[in-house]
């Protein structure tokens, strides 16, 4: 069987570094890996009109953002297809005929559903698309016959929920779907990365993000407002490094290198941890590491995708040729479904 990769953002707009540790930085180090088939991105631009049906403004003008910086991160065009999704019309039927095999209960236990309907304050007023936004994922998951979803620990009800499909449609109509498995984050850190405020996730609803093409200043102000620990009232007070989102990105991009070059007194972030928690560090100094480590991180991929926003049509090009090799592989899914489930009526000669 080949090994094939699906993944994909919702352009709602710039991605953060929250989508670089949880998934985008994980999706290069596979796609160089030489060990997949194929892999296809998706910019998953139906899925965010169910909660912005009315300002698809909103969502074009973003497709050609989340673009540049997959671009930016280091997503190859000639080693990845990067697509958008609502180009690619058999998703939808595939979601059509797998809402025959999910309940409305089942879809109303989905830990992410609950989390993102009550962050979004839909309540009773829930879009029936937003509703049912994991069958459409189950749909793009299968349709490229995905082994593996690299993605966000938040994402892993979704990928269990597609499982579920394909089991139940293998059951009735024969084998014919891929059961897909989802591939963490290596950097444990990265499963889930908290927003600056100190809130759970970082999210761009909340406003709460480092943005991978906020400028250098942008990212220093940041920094120094980040929420830390509110008993670490002065620099002598012991501090706690558990849940100090300071220290959650620090493990996150952190490498023993840069101890040496920007706070040489220290040689990894075991011992300053250990200082910040014994008192005597103040958080400025943390802060202030923080944002060079960042800084270093971030720079090339801010330059590279500055490079690529001098060749815009040139990005455009490449997902309108990745879409094309989307749809096609799409299409052979949607015909191998459509044929378990005895509904290609006019390809032969008898009903």
């Amino acid at each position: 069987m080949k090994k094939v990769i699906l993944t994909g953002d919702r352009p709602t707009g710039r991605l953060h570094v929250g989508h670089y540790v949880g998934s985008l930085s994980e999706r290069v180090k596979l796609q160089n890996s030489g060990e997949y088939d194929e892999i296809y991105i998706m910019i998953a631009d139906a899925q965010a009109l169910t909660d912005n049906a009315e300002h698809p403004e909103k969502v074009r003008q973003n497709i050609i953002q989340v673009a540049l910086d997959y671009l930016a991160c280091g997503l190859d065009p000639e080693k990845s297809t990067l697509f958008i999704q609502s180009m690619v019309p058999e998703l939808t039927e595939l979601s059509f005929y797998y809402m025959n095999l999910v309940t409305v209960s089942r879809l109303q236990r989905n830990p992410t559903v609950k989390s993102e309907i009550k962050q979004r304050n839909f309540e009773a007023s829930i879009p029936v698309g937003f509703f049912c936004y994991p069958i459409s994922q189950a749909a793009d998951i299968t349709a490229f016959k995905a082994t593996a979803v690299p993605a966000g620990e938040d994402q892993m009800p979704m990928v269990e929920q597609c499982k579920e499909i394909v089991h139940k449609f293998n059951s009735v109509y024969g084998e014919t779907l891929v059961d897909p498995q989802i591939v963490l984050p290596s950097n444990k850190a990265c499963l889930r990365l908290p927003g600056i405020d100190g809130k759970a996730k970082m999210s761009k609803s909340l406003g709460n993000c480092i943005y991978l093409s906020d400028e250098p200043e942008v990212v220093k102000k940041k920094v120094m407002s980040m929420f830390t620990d509110p008993n670490h009232l002065r620099v002598q007070d012991p501090g706690k490094v558990e849940g100090n989102p300071v220290f959650i990105y620090l493990d996150a991009f952190c490498k023993d290198e840069y101890f040496a070059e920007f706070l040489p007194e220290y040689q990894n972030l075991d011992e300053l941890k250990a200082h910040y928690q014994r008192g005597g560090l103040g958080d400025v100094k943390v802060k202030k590491f923080l944002n060079k480590v960042l800084e270093a991180e971030f720079a090339p991929i801010r330059e590279r995708r500055k490079m690529w926003e001098t060749r815009i049509p040139e990005v455009y090009d490449i997902l309108k040729e990745g879409t094309k090799v989307a749809r096609k592989k799409a299409q052979e899914t949607l015909n191998e479904v459509r044929d378990a489930m005895k509904i290609n009526y006019f390809d032969g000669n008898d009903l």
